[in-house]
């Protein structure tokens, strides 16, 4: 039960950097065609790049084992640590469309941080399939209601997802560390 807790946390946490993104792109009344589409792609690149991640710390957990547990807990503390601090720092508005490329780099955008979880769960050695989807089907959940929410409500909100989207890698990275 314990491990379907984090797991859950752990997703929500991911999807909440694509939820704060598409609320502020949602206060730009997105038509909601677009928004759908930018789910699907937001929740596939979220299999794809915690998986990659994961094959790559399955591959080298064999090697390593030792230090395993550790690295990816410092790993998922640094990821949460960064979020925090650039949740909590100044930012410019990046202009995105969600038309051809820019639907791409929004989705990568959004899901890169994904990849060194997937490392760090791959040290661990987690269940492959379950995680991977587990982080597509709530980015995907996550990045739908941001654009519905961005549509009625002001762009306060999308800093506070940040934070607590950090908050929530840094206490799993903790937790994997001690």
């Amino acid at each position: 039960m314990e491990q379907w807790t984090s797991l859950v946390l752990l997703s929500v946490a991911l999807g909440l950097d694509a939820f704060s993104v598409s609320l502020g792109m949602g206060l730009q009344r997105v038509r909601l065609k677009h928004a759908f589409s930018a789910g699907i792609v937001v929740g596939g690149a979220h299999v794809v790049m915690p998986g990659l991640g994961m094959l790559l710390g399955d591959w080298l957990s064999d090697s390593a084992s030792q230090w395993t547990t550790l690295g990816g807990g410092i790993l998922l503390f640094g990821l949460g640590s960064y979020t925090v601090f650039a949740s909590l720092s100044e930012k410019q508005s990046t202009g995105y469309t969600l038309a051809g490329a820019g639907i791409w780099l929004f989705a990568l955008s959004v899901s890169i941080d994904s990849f060194p979880v997937g490392f760090s769960l791959g040290l661990r050695d987690s269940e492959f399939w379950i995680s991977v989807l587990s982080f597509g089907f709530f980015s995907m959940v996550l990045t739908w209601t941001g654009f519905v929410v961005g549509r009625r409500a002001g762009a306060l909100l999308g800093t506070y997802s940040e934070l607590l989207g950090g908050s929530i890698l840094c206490a799993l990275g903790l937790y994997t560390i001690f």
